[in-house]
């Protein structure tokens, strides 16, 4: 990422949000009592959210629900033009035309949505939660998703700042074997493919998961994808179970990083599922990074040591308001609101240290 907060003020706009009905905590160790009042709110973002946590935050403080806190936060990053991993501003695909995917998902309902490869809508994010609540659908892609979201009253404008399009046409003056058309190759082949140190790329994208004063759970994730991608390329970030999941009895998870590794490890769900077993949210993230090491066969994609040659982040909170991250190399750091400080960024776990230059 290329940076992680800079003091700005965009225009703040959320689409409505449902309040649905409370599920009762079913493994004791997670219940809690929503008489009691005892609930810790939090919300947890990738390291490019502090302000978003922030604003999710302050709207939690005065009551609302987790869902539209999170929405707002993540609507200030994909307004944010010098964010280019996300939203307006994003890094385009390598036909210079930025793509968007989000998802979003509403613990109290059980209910999420989702957008993939939209073009022209500044907010996916808001674009998903209308597809949670206004379809029978969960995701929607492409030329689909851009007139649903016109049927919705949201407006197209060029998402390509100019920084975008002179870094696109950089790229595409330097444009070299090292691309994403690869040629025919098996699990041992190497030295191809952009994730070669020389042309590694850019990897963005905002997580943000949050729980409310009324101890429920909301999270949503939200990007540009992979810059310079194969047009219509979709990675994790919209893929409920992968880039994110929400459990209201036990929590939520998110991602950030290559998306490709992430979609072949299904790993938001599987996080979930390691706290419901009792994990912490730290433990279980790191869980889901050995996962994905064990999983990397191919030797394009692995070091010299036999390691990822790539990154992948994921962060996770649980229902009692513990949080945690973890990453596959070392030097991560996520973004987190507590509700009684300003937004700080919090070191994540990590498998493996990166050597010191």
């Amino acid at each position: 990422m290329k940076r992680t907060f800079k003091r700005r003020t965009f225009l703040q706009t959320t689409a409505t949000a449902g309040v649905g009905a409370v599920f009762a905590g079913k493994f004791a160790e997670l219940k809690l009592d929503a008489a009691s009042g005892d609930h810790r709110p939090v919300v947890i973002a990738s390291a490019n959210g502090l302000q978003a946590a922030a604003r999710a935050m302050e709207l939690i403080k005065q009551g609302k629900d987790a869902l539209d806190a999170v929405i707002a936060g993540v609507s200030l990053v994909e307004a944010d033009p010098e964010d280019n991993s996300v939203g307006y501003g994003g890094l385009p695909n390598e036909e210079g035309v930025v793509e968007l995917d989000a998802s979003v998902m509403h613990g109290p309902t059980g209910r999420g949505g989702s957008v993939a490869a939209l073009r022209n809508i500044m907010h996916p994010s808001q674009v998903a939660r209308v597809v949670m609540e206004r379809t029978d659908h969960v995701l929607l892609v492409g030329e689909g998703a851009l007139r649903f979201a016109r049927a919705h009253g949201f407006k197209e404008e060029n998402l390509l700042t100019e920084e975008a399009r002179q870094a696109w046409l950089k790229w595409k003056e330097n444009l070299s074997p090292n691309d994403d058309w690869l040629p025919s190759h098996d699990i041992n082949t190497k030295g191809i493919g952009k994730l070669l140190e020389a042309a590694r790329r850019h990897y963005g994208t905002i997580n943000c998961n949050a729980v409310d004063l009324q101890g429920n759970v909301s999270g949503g994730t939200t990007t540009s994808g992979l810059a310079f991608k194969i047009p219509g390329r979709v990675g994790d970030s919209p893929i409920l179970g992968a880039g994110l999941y929400v459990d209201n009895e036990v929590g939520a998870a998110g991602s950030t990083g290559r998306g490709e590794a992430n979609l072949l490890a299904c790993s938001s769900v599987n996080i979930v599922e390691f706290m419901r077993q009792g994990k912490s949210p730290e433990a279980a993230c790191r869980l889901a990074c050995e996962r994905i090491a064990r999983q990397t066969k191919m030797k394009r994609l692995l070091d010299d040591d036999g390691r990822p040659n790539f990154d992948v982040k994921f962060y996770a909170l649980n229902k009692r308001g513990e949080f945690g991250g973890a990453s596959i190399w070392s030097g991560a750091k996520f973004a987190v609101n507590t509700g009684d400080t300003e937004s700080r960024l919090v070191d994540a776990a990590f498998l493996y240290k990166r050597a010191t230059r």
